[in-house]
């Protein structure tokens, strides 16, 4: 568990008392009680108030609001305050606040505006964390450490220029092995000295966002900006694991957020959190695939969802309302894939700035009787009464999906073959297959153990790194089904590609050679042809986006395309490979051929649907200590049945025995264990 101060599923979310005066406090506190309320994670952005000046630090305020927390029976996470700077310091220390892609320095104001490149604000950030960790390390009301919030922005500063060619030099040693990884000699770019190379911004190399004239650079460039963000969060954890080495200390990471590699930072974080704001119309899979990413990130690890709102966002174009139920069946699809925590952004709605319309547990009229706050207490109640039943449970997932922060970066990046090719859209095609049969997967990265699945997907694996190929050949030698598709085996790790043919070093395995890649404009469409009749696939499928137009080379063909020039051609095929099997899916194709060929897979390994279930019916399971907890989660608005075999189970919300067909009501939820 977190803490084990607190043995239960956490409940409660950011609050910020010091926007409100004193007698405030004490109706937040009864209302706290009424809404089972037992964690407050306080701070986050007080950097100003516990520091007036650079010589002065009052934390008579935090020592009061630590006090009363306690008091009233909650418990605290503790941030650092570091997520916004204070004004003192931008005006006093003007290298503070970031300089943008468009080479404009900016003035103090908004948040995420800290150069991390800068020593002063580490220096500051880090003294900061030191002092809030030897002053309250051994409050009571301390069960986590909350470092800054929701790391982000790449700074482009003279600073930042500096560290970016110290941190080349230690990542390539010389000039020579920088010019060869970068491919220089293209428009004359050959660097003669380290003072020559600059960031890759709208003065240089880079404009509209993603698209650069130097793949290697701006990959690299990436690279650095998460590694100097994440020596942010370092030099803060550092300083208070000096004072408080065993609580545990995390940040607030964001799902799929494309600028930091979050596997890296897993590997300095003693528990993962996250923020999780879908909108009305985010399918519930992606949402899934985003809890299952940040699972996935610390080997399966149980995470905490550190943030969603109760009700509603300010900040997309659409702010709906999260209908009746759907509050407490989301918060439920967290816990079923992998939370060990149920926190909400926020606690109490601010009355000023852009966060006022914000959705918050407490609302602007300030009493309970609102339907938030209702449900808020209702699913208080519910959690307390689960106890510690599923803490740590893990995932039996034995399908892997391997994302990967890097090749997103050199796809994003690269010049051609398609701007519509989305890495994150495709990952989630496979992931959505597997979903809506009821087949559980987790979300790895190109360095998780192989071994631990009998199916390992890499949908566009477009950079392969050093040693991956032969992982995955050991890995499908050993028995095991890889599946991987168009557009992979491209290039290294610094964005050069691989000679000798696509896919590069998967060819060997995978028994195919990839010839050329045909780019299908908005509208257009090809066919997937299935040679004869396989399991659950027959006849032709839709498919778009990219056709890779490939050989076999050892390969046996299963599907060939239906039209254009390439028509007879392979579009889908396998090759054994020792023991086992690798396939190559050479386009994108429609929904129902995913969910027919994944079928096919899961058969041949014996992989099981959970559950036998209508669409709308989400089916998870957790397991510990050799008990399984089946989430059966409704997300459609009528009740709906699913079979789930002859094993009786107990549905620990309810206390009920079910077996067989079981109800689940609308937007409901059933968390059945087979424990005796």
């Amino acid at each position: 568990m977190i803490n084990d101060k607190l043995p239960k599923i956490w409940y409660g979310g950011d609050y910020n008392p010091e926007q409100w005066d004193a007698p405030v406090w004490a109706e937040d506190e009864r209302m706290f009680k009424l809404a089972g309320i037992d964690v407050a994670t306080i701070n986050v952005f007080s950097w100003a108030l516990i520091q007036p000046s650079e010589d002065t630090y009052d934390f008579s305020s935090l020592d009061q609001l630590m006090d009363r927390i306690y008091k009233n029976g909650t418990y605290v996470c503790l941030a650092t305050g570091t997520g916004a700077h204070p004004a003192w310091m931008a005006h006093r220390y003007p290298e503070v606040t970031r300089v943008d892609v468009k080479g404009r320095k900016r003035k103090f104001g908004g948040r995420h505006n800290s150069n991390p490149n800068s020593p002063v604000y580490r220096k500051f950030a880090a003294k900061l964390a030191g002092k809030l960790a030897e002053r309250y390390k051994d409050h009571p009301a301390l069960v986590a450490w909350h470092v800054s919030n929701e790391f982000s922005n790449y700074d482009y500063s003279d600073l930042s220029e500096a560290a970016f060619r110290v941190w080349l030099k230690d990542r390539y040693g010389s000039l020579d092995a920088l010019n060869k990884a970068w491919n220089t000699r293209f428009w004359g770019h050959t660097f003669y000295d380290w003072e020559e190379i600059v960031l890759p911004s709208e003065l240089s190399e880079e404009w509209d966002g993603n698209r650069t004239n130097f793949q290697g650079i701006s990959l690299d460039f990436r690279r650095f900006m998460s590694h100097s963000l994440l020596e942010c969060y370092k030099i803060e954890s550092d300083a208070i694991k000096e004072h408080s080495p065993n609580v545990p200390v995390t940040t607030n990471l964001m799902g799929f957020y494309d600028e930091l590699d979050y596997f890296e930072w897993a590997k300095h974080m003693d528990v993962i959190s996250w923020d999780n704001y879908p909108s009305l119309d985010t399918p519930v899979s992606f949402t899934a695939m985003a809890h299952d990413l940040m699972r996935g990130l610390k080997n399966g690890q149980p995470f905490m969802l550190m943030e969603q709102t109760p009700s509603q966002q300010n900040w997309q174009p659409y702010n709906s309302l999260k209908r009746p139920g759907v509050m407490r069946l989301w918060s439920y699809q967290a816990v079923a894939r992998g939370a060990d925590t149920v926190l909400f952004f926020q606690l109490r709605r601010s009355i000023g700035a852009c966060e006022k319309y914000h959705g918050a547990v407490i609302e602007h009229v300030g009493h309970e009787h609102t339907r938030v706050f209702r449900e808020s207490a209702e699913l208080g109640k519910e959690l307390g009464q689960l106890g510690d039943q599923l803490l740590d449970a893990r995932s039996a997932a034995k399908i892997g999906i391997i994302y990967d922060w890097e090749n997103r970066w050199a796809i994003n990046l690269s010049s051609g073959p398609s701007v519509a090719l989305d890495y994150v859209n495709e990952i989630h095609k496979y992931y959505d297959a597997l979903y809506q049969q009821n087949i559980e997967a987790d979300m790895i990265g190109v360095e998780e153990n192989l071994f631990k699945y009998e199916i390992v997907i890499a949908p566009v694996m477009y950079m392969v790194k050093p040693g991956f190929a032969e992982k995955v050949e050991a890995f499908v030698k050993a028995g095991g089904t890889f599946i991987t598709t168009y557009f992979s085996g491209i290039v290294n790790e610094n964005d050069l590609v691989t000679v000798g043919g696509y896919p590069g070093e998967l060819r060997n395995v995978l028994g195919i050679w990839a010839e050329e890649i045909d780019a299908l404009l908005p509208g257009m469409s090809n066919e997937i042809v299935m040679d004869k009749a396989w399991g659950n696939l027959s006849g032709s499928y839709k498919c778009d986006l990219l056709c890779d137009l490939i050989h076999a080379e050892g390969a046996e063909v299963l599907a060939e395309y239906g039209s254009d020039f390439y028509k007879g051609m392979p579009a889908l095929t396998v090759n054994n490979f020792g023991e086992g099997k690798a396939y190559y899916v050479a386009t994108s194709p429609e929904a129902e051929f995913l969910k027919g060929f994944l079928a096919n897979l899961c058969a041949d390994k014996n992989i099981q649907p959970l559950v036998a279930a209508p669409e709308g019916i989400e089916s998870v399971q957790r397991v510990k200590e050799g008990v399984s907890y089946l989430f059966l989660l409704n997300h459609t608005t009528g009740d709906l049945s699913s079979d789930i075999g002859a094993t009786e189970r107990t549905d620990l919300l309810t206390g009920n025995k079910v077996s067989g067909s079981a109800v689940v009501p609308a937007r409901g939820v059933l968390i059945l264990s087979d424990k005796k």
